[in-house]
């Protein structure tokens, strides 16, 4: 699979990344104004949030596949299929 060209995907994703930034910038101002603003930046949750923001500056070519990482969980051996009901 040929990647497209980067002035193209520039044009084709520039608007969808400029939303999705402001989503997330949204949420993080909403998070720092709330009452325990301090509790909450310590969450891990948050934490994990602001990594990935730095990792979006990192300039590596593999963010998608880190951040994702970021927000999963390490493998199980032990773990357990669901059963259906």
């Amino acid at each position: 699979m040929t990647p497209l060209a980067a002035n193209v995907a520039l044009d084709q994703f520039f608007l969808e990344a400029r939303c999705q930034l402001l989503t997330v910038a949204a949420i993080l101002d909403r998070i720092d104004r709330g009452s325990g603003a301090d509790a909450a930046n310590s969450d891990p949750r948050t934490q994990r949030i602001h990594a990935a923001v730095a990792l979006l500056s990192s300039g590596n070519l593999d963010r998608a596949e880190q951040i994702q990482k970021l927000f999963s969980l390490e493998y199980d051996p032990e773990w357990k299929r669901p059963q259906p009901r």
